[in-house]
Parts: C-alpha cells; sequence; structure tokens
C-alpha cells in the first residue's frame, strides 16, 4: 500500500496539503482510512506508521524518515492505542513529552472505549478519544468531521511555531 494519499500528480500541490499521520498496526484498516480520505473528499496528504516505533521515528525523522519531502511533519496525529512495538499511550507520552512535537494534535481512534481507557488516554494528552469505526461509511463520516474540525476550522500554531 503508498504510504501516501497524494497521487505524483498532485506533488506540486503537496506542500499545500496538511498532513494527516495516521498509526494502524492493520494495514487493512489504513488502507479502509485512505479510501475514505478519499471517498470523503478531505483535502490531505495522508502517511502511515504501522506501530508506535514507527510513528517516533516518523516525527523524529529517523529509519527510512530520513527525508522530510517523503515524511513531512504532520499538522494531525490520529493513532490506534493498540500498536505494537510501542503501545499508543506510551507514544502519546514521548510525543507530549518532545517540546518539537507537543503541539501537533492527536486523536485516538480506538477499539477500547472503557472509562479508564478514555481518561488515560486524555492523561496521556490526547487531544480527542473517538471510537473506531468498523464500517466504511462511518469512518468516511467520522473522519470528514474530525478533519474539517481539526484542519479547516480550528486554529492550529503556524507551522514554524510547530517545529
Amino acid at each position: 500500500m503508498p504510504d501516501r494519499f497524494v497521487t505524483s500528480a498532485e506533488r506540486g500541490r503537496q506542500a499545500l496539503l496538511p498532513t494527516i499521520l495516521f498509526a494502524d498496526a492493520d494495514e487493512r484498516y489504513r488502507a479502509m482510512a485512505r479510501d475514505a480520505l478519499l471517498e470523503g473528499r478531505s483535502p490531505s496528504d495522508l502517511r502511515f506508521a504501522s506501530d508506535g516505533q514507527d510513528l517516533l521515528d516518523y516525527l523524529r525523522r529517523r529509519g527510512r524518515h530520513l527525508d522530510p519531502i517523503s515524511s513531512p511533519r504532520p499538522a494531525l496525529i490520529v493513532l490506534d492505542l493498540d500498536l505494537p512495538k510501542l503501545r499508543g499511550l506510551d507514544a502519546v507520552r514521548a510525543i507530549r513529552s518532545n517540546q518539537d512535537l507537543r503541539r501537533i494534535p492527536i486523536i485516538a481512534l480506538t477499539d477500547d472505549g472503557d472509562t479508564p481507557a478514555v481518561g488515560a488516554a486524555y492523561d496521556a494528552g490526547v487531544n480527542t478519544y473517538l471510537a473506531k469505526p468498523v464500517t466504511f461509511l462511518a469512518l468516511v463520516r467520522l473522519m470528514k468531521v474530525f478533519t474539517a474540525y481539526w484542519l479547516e476550522t480550528a486554529v492550529l500554531p503556524p507551522e514554524h511555531e510547530l517545529a
């Protein structure tokens, strides 16, 4: 599966599109998220991480994510809290403890909706906790809502203040 949402014909416009970094271990769910953004016509540059360590490597530009062109700084992070290698909550804590990364909004998109898990996620630093939709249509709707809010409505720090 390609690691981005933008086609090669759109590369010139890529810098104008906000990047969403989507971290989920399930390749099928990542593909469904990509298709949901396409279906919802949410203009964004979607990048993927397959586990918690890959998420941090992307953000810190390590390993296969050294190139800022192929691994642009995300305007938004969406992650499943049940990530392998490094748990989602541990990844959130690492992001929030890093001065260069802590202002990036984080959406937890996960199967676990019990009250202690929700509280732990907010305590770790997520901005929003959402139940992971199981149908494609529900995911399209949800992604339209949160991309509209976080990428079009909310006022975020300028890029130079995020870096």
